[in-house]
């Protein structure tokens, strides 16, 4: 039976003692640091809002790698990577161990991106910005 919209903010290190009960939990974290989380015989997700670290300035690949190794005291604990801004994002969470991303369908239009040479990206961009020019009746 899960609980919808059960929110930690971090201010302190909780622990969840509810053995026996089967109660799912959705911890979200929207700081800079993850919070120590130790939920006992509780399936739960430690939602924490990487994106918008990342608004920030600071990048939330340390802070979300800490998170990862946090979540591992518990099997039963999966960490998400929320409110992802690029592609690198998917690559960056896969590379840290991170269990779950949220993906916008834009984000994810970009996946064949992956791997892809630059060469060959930086001439299909040439080539785009070429077409608009002619679109926008430039003569090159």
């Amino acid at each position: 039976m899960p609980v919808p919209g059960f929110v930690f903010t971090n201010t302190s290190s909780p622990t969840f003692d509810i053995v026996g009960y089967p109660i799912s939990l959705q911890i979200t974290d929207a700081s800079n640091t993850p919070s120590t989380y130790t939920v006992v015989s509780a399936p739960s997700n430690v939602s924490i809002f990487a994106g918008r670290i990342a608004d920030t300035g600071v990048d939330p690949v340390p802070i979300m790698a800490e998170a990862v190794e946090l979540c591992r005291r518990n099997p039963n604990q999966e960490l998400i990577w929320a409110s992802p801004r690029e592609l690198l994002n998917i690559v960056q969470a896969g590379e840290i161990g991170c269990h779950i991303i949220t993906v916008t369908p834009d984000i994810l239009k970009k996946l064949p991106l992956i791997g892809k040479d630059l060469g060959e990206y930086s001439l299909d961009t040439v080539k785009m910005f070429h077409g608009d020019a002619m679109a926008a009746g430039f003569r090159l």
